[in-house]
C-alpha cells in the first residue's frame, strides 16, 4: 500500500454538477452526489453511488486489477438490449484509507459507454 503524497497526490471532492451516463440510448448512471477523484497526471474520474446506478444492467465479471495506492477493483460489464459494454465499470469495495470515500462508488470508462455527461 502506497499513501498519496507530493509525488503521487490524489484528492476526492463531491463534484458541484449532476453526472449522467448513457449506454445503448439508456441512462445507466444518474446523479447529484458524484465524487471527483483527481490522480496526478490522470484525467478526472467520477465515482457515483450505487444507489444511483441501474444495476440492472450490470453483470460481475471475475476481472480485477490492483491499484497500490487504492487497492483492489472489481469490475462490471453493462448490458443494455443486444449491446455489452465488458468490464465498463470499476469499484474499489475495500479501498485503502486515504481514499475510502470512494468504497462501493461506481466509475465508467468513458470510452466504453455512449456518454458521461454533466450537466
Amino acid at each position: 500500500m502506497k499513501i498519496p503524497g507530493p509525488d503521487h497526490p490524489i484528492s476526492i471532492e463531491p463534484h458541484s454538477k449532476r453526472v449522467r451516463v448513457t449506454f445503448n440510448g439508456r441512462t445507466v448512471a444518474d446523479t447529484t452526489r458524484a465524487l471527483v477523484l483527481r490522480e496526478t497526471t490522470h484525467k478526472p474520474v467520477f465515482y457515483i453511488p450505487r444507489e444511483d446506478a441501474d444495476m440492472t444492467a450490470f453483470e460481475r465479471t471475475s476481472h480485477s486489477t490492483h491499484c497500490p495506492y487504492k487497492g483492489d477493483a472489481s469490475y462490471y460489464s453493462i448490458r443494455v438490449g443486444d449491446k455489452v459494454a465488458e468490464n465498463a465499470i470499476w469499484t474499489y469495495e475495500q479501498p485503502f484509507p486515504a481514499v475510502g470515500d470512494i468504497s462501493g462508488r461506481l466509475a465508467f470508462y468513458p470510452n466504453r459507454v455512449d456518454a458521461v455527461e454533466e450537466s
